[in-house]
């Protein structure tokens, strides 16, 4: 076989791999999936308002029973921060838990070794009722209630953004906030929606008004989608993050407040019922005509 039939072969050769890697990647994308419900679990008297997710373990706020607590995974509590006011939608970064108190204006930073701090100083410019917090980094925001604004801190500075009302940028008591990259999300309780910020404060978009929701509660947002709690219609509802509707959630929810992802399972509060709905996501079956 002389040269050029050499060449032209390990050419042919080439493209020939390249071609059944490219039919191996086309028969593994994977097509549209859905949150199915998987099982129920019942919590050990806890009424939940808040979750998040510590050192893989789950973490709740029981307003009603003014704590924290850890629970396993048949939601029996392993351990538990009490004497606090009312703790509402915390978060968790790095081994520290992050709580406002609805009860007293206060919002701490628990460390996982026990020490505690107060994250705001409201002798300057006091919260009232602080309902939510988020931490991204160095970042951190709080959904100040009553004063209808979120203060956010970048790493070196605090900026305080909105005010009562129905506009673009205003709220209606601000129950829930969640730091992603780049934006502040905002679930605007009573004016039914999810409103966008870029990190100065400025309004981007807003959803979830068509879809009459009654007191959006809660917000947890992932890479690919925006879910809310809608409490008073016991559902949740997914949209992914320019604001399309894609699913609604409403199986074995009762007063949904907050919900979380971890390890590919969507974990959904129901404060009435005291009990957490598992999801998972599954391929979608494709509606036939009978």
């Amino acid at each position: 076989m002389n040269e050029l039939n050499i060449k032209k072969m390990k050419h042919l050769f080439i493209v020939l791999i390249a071609l059944l890697f490219l039919a191996s990647c086309m028969q593994q994308e994977e097509g549209p999936k859905e949150w199915v419900l998987q099982k129920t679990i019942e919590l050990d008297g806890i009424n939940p308002i808040g979750i998040t997710n510590m050192n893989d373990t789950l973490w709740l706020s029981d307003g009603d029973h003014n704590r924290v607590v850890q629970i396993n995974s048949e939601g029996k509590i392993t351990k538990r921060i009490d004497s606090l006011e009312r703790p509402m939608h915390i978060d968790a970064q790095e081994g520290n838990l992050f709580i406002p108190q609805y009860g007293n204006d206060i919002v701490l930073r628990q460390a996982n070794t026990g020490g505690t701090q107060s994250l705001y100083d409201a002798s300057k410019d006091s919260l009232d009722a602080p309902a939510g917090v988020s931490a991204y980094k160095e970042e951190l925001a709080i959904a100040d209630f009553y004063n209808n604004r979120i203060l956010y801190y970048n790493g070196s500075d605090w900026i305080s953004f909105g005010k009562e009302g129905k506009a673009n940028g205003y709220f209606y008591y601000p129950t829930d906030v969640q730091l992603t990259e780049d934006k502040i999300w905002v679930a605007d309780a009573y004016n039914n929606r999810i409103q966008v910020f870029d990190k100065k404060g400025v309004f981007l978009q807003k959803m979830g008004e068509d879809q009459k929701m009654n007191a959006a509660t809660g917000i947890y947002v992932s890479e690919r989608e925006v879910l809310v709690t809608d409490f008073e219609n016991n559902r949740v509802l997914v949209f992914d993050h320019e604001g399309l509707l894609k699913q609604i959630l409403t199986k074995e929810i009762d007063k949904p407040t907050d919900m979380i992802i971890k390890n590919e399972i969507l974990y959904i509060l129901s404060y009435r019922k005291g009990t957490i709905s598992q999801y998972e996501l599954v391929e979608k079956v494709a509606a036939t005509n009978k």
